[in-house]
């Protein structure tokens, strides 16, 4: 069985709609994995959100989240769509509200409006007497509005309320759970009967997404487990505050992958802390290859290289599949127009004799590097067949021109383009 067709056994039966401009984007069901980031700009300055919007839309991610925390934020929202409307970006903004979500929702109309949805932190949206309100107020918000809102519930801000409610009602077990139960169940709880509450209220359930996010990987794929058995919202996977790095991308691509192997998420964030100097993009890129190597979707050409060993003689074959994949992953936004189907392109560049013939003649277009005492010469093969060697000191741009060249002639809209270095002769 396909992780297609194992998917489709367990996806969630409804759907939320995020709808702007003339365009809907579906979450849930049938529709794909979507993946989404979200802004570390101070919203207020609408220039530079808007920008990292941007970035991070052409990166690939398929909607935004944006802090709205203040009276001033609330008041720049309408200003940053307008600044990404003018640049041509579409990406659905989403408001991220916690503890005074319910009042800038009211008072600021044109923001509340301008969002494509929001996202609600039931365990950050009051207390006591207050809770019930003031969640109440941010629904009839996104019913007025007709905006899908996500409840995000976090452990590192779990209703108190509920917990101890929960821990009380454990003592009293024959068999008590584990403190970690507990906290799994109260994180599931507060999901479930948040979703339940807005249904309650009037909301269309097919608006609802859900989110009970960890920071451990062992525990993320427990809650979810239990969250996709107990219900049928969409739901966004996500490990909170995955970390930086190695550590970040490592955690992050374990939880979410197993997930997502068993059928479970509907759109996928990877919270990295970005480390000095590295792009808000990581994310996505991330995101993006956690979804590509499971054959879940696509989004580049692979570019297969191996890792190098003693028989490989200089770093040539890192800098030319380095250059590749950077070459491909530029060209992207264009080429996803211009050459439909290109996401699935293979390239493999390879170091030595022992594996690079194979793995070249496997991909699609690949390049076999000379190794140590190996003749100076780069057989490349395409579609599975030695077409010409390269060499001298231009190999790599020579290559670069020969998938260039291939893309053309496989993605084009013509049919009658040749590889015109296809038929040199060794």
């Amino acid at each position: 069985m396909s992780i297609a067709e194992a998917r489709a056994l367990v996806r969630n039966n409804r759907q939320a709609l995020v709808q702007w401009a003339n365009t809907k984007i579906t979450i849930g069901g049938g529709a794909p994995v979507r993946i989404q980031s979200m802004t570390n700009t101070d919203t207020v300055d609408v220039i530079g959100t808007a920008i990292q919007v941007k970035e991070l839309a052409i990166a690939g991610s398929e909607m935004v989240r944006i802090t709205v925390n203040t009276p001033e934020a609330a008041k720049a929202v309408p200003h940053i769509r307008e600044q990404l409307d003018r640049m041509g970006i579409e990406v659905p903004l989403v408001g991220d509200f916690h503890y005074n979500g319910h009042t800038l929702l009211t008072e600021f109309p044109e923001c509340a409006q301008t969002l494509s949805k929001y996202r609600i932190n039931p365990g950050n949206v009051g207390k006591g007497d207050k809770r019930d309100r003031q969640f109440g107020q941010m629904i009839e918000a996104a019913m007025r509005w007709n905006k899908p809102v996500r409840i995000g519930v976090n452990w590192g801000s779990l209703d108190q309320e509920l917990l101890a409610s929960l821990m009380d009602e454990n003592s009293l077990r024959a068999d008590p759970w584990s403190a970690k139960q507990v906290m799994y169940e109260a994180l599931i709880t507060s999901a479930i009967e948040s979703a339940k509450r807005a249904e309650d209220m009037g909301m269309d359930g097919n608006q609802i997404i859900l989110s009970c996010k960890v920071s451990g990987v062992q525990d993320l794929i427990s809650v979810y487990r239990e969250l996709a058995r107990r219900c049928d919202y969409p739901l966004h996977l996500g490990l909170t505050e995955a970390g930086m790095g190695t550590k970040g991308t490592v955690a992050s691509s374990t939880a979410l992958g197993i997930l997502l192997q068993e059928g479970i998420g509907d759109t996928i964030r990877v919270s990295l802390t970005p480390q000095p100097g590295e792009a808000r993009t990581q994310e996505v890129v991330i995101a993006s290859e956690i979804l590509q190597s499971l054959g879940i979707r696509m989004f580049v050409p692979s570019v297969t290289a191996c890792p190098g060993c003693g028989r490989t003689t200089s770093t040539t074959f890192q800098e030319l599949a380095k250059q590749i994949d950077d070459f491909l992953r530029l060209q992207m936004p264009v080429w996803r127009r211009q050459y439909p189907g290109v996401e699935n392109l293979k390239v493999a560049v390879m170091g030595c004799i022992v594996n690079g013939p194979g793995e070249s003649k496997h991909a699609d277009i690949g390049i076999s590097l000379p190794g140590n005492g190996e003749a100076p010469a780069a057989p490349v093969f395409i579609d599975g067949e030695k077409k010409l060697t390269l060499r001298g000191a231009g190999i790599a741009q020579e290559f670069q021109t020969l998938v260039e060249n291939y893309i053309e002639q496989r993605f084009g809209a013509s049919d009658t383009r040749t590889l015109a270095s296809a038929t040199a002769q060794d």
